[in-house]
């Protein structure tokens, strides 16, 4: 289940960026700012991952 989670973290980081560039391209203000959510999301699981992981070892 962790490397699920942590594979879902690097997949909404990667969604994120894309979605930011997107929007800077076009000039799209609300794109670019979904992007940096997705990506803030992914980095949020990330570290929730790190920590469960600095628990259990």
């Amino acid at each position: 289940m962790a490397a699920d989670e942590k594979a879902q973290a690097k997949t909404e980081q990667a969604k994120g960026k894309i979605k930011e560039a997107a929007g800077r391209t076009v000039g799209n203000e609300r794109l670019t700012g979904e992007g940096r959510t997705d990506q803030a999301k992914g980095d949020a699981r990330q570290a929730k991952e790190k920590v469960k992981d600095a628990l259990t070892d």
